[in-house]
């Protein structure tokens, strides 16, 4: 003679509770993109490309080249690493003299 039997209730697994702290992504702020000088580019050459590659108004731009020209080099952003080896990247392609540094 067979049994049957009533087929046993499977149950839903639970909900995943969510972390008790947010584990976000951190990026790291404070790496410098500096511009340094040389003899043969152009001061408005310097004025336009900051303008083009950080937004920079005219005014601005301006300052951070003179900074460069009389100083010998200037911090034009700091941004997290990735972003400020690209910006250095850019900065090359432009024909300006630029490094990657720690504050």
């Amino acid at each position: 003679m067979a049994t049957t039997s009533a087929p046993t209730p499977t149950k839903a697994p639970a909900p995943a509770k969510a972390p008790g702290r947010e584990e976000r992504d951190q990026r790291e702020f404070g790496w410098n993109v500096m511009v340094w000088n040389d003899p043969i580019t152009l001061m408005s050459y310097v004025v336009l490309v900051l303008r083009r590659l950080f937004g920079y108004d005219h005014a601005t731009a301006t300052r951070l080249m003179l900074q460069v020209h009389n100083e010998g080099r200037a911090v034009v952003a700091t941004q997290p690493r990735e972003q400020a080896e690209v910006s250095v990247a850019q900065l090359h392609s432009f024909g300006l003299q630029a490094t990657l540094g720690r504050p």
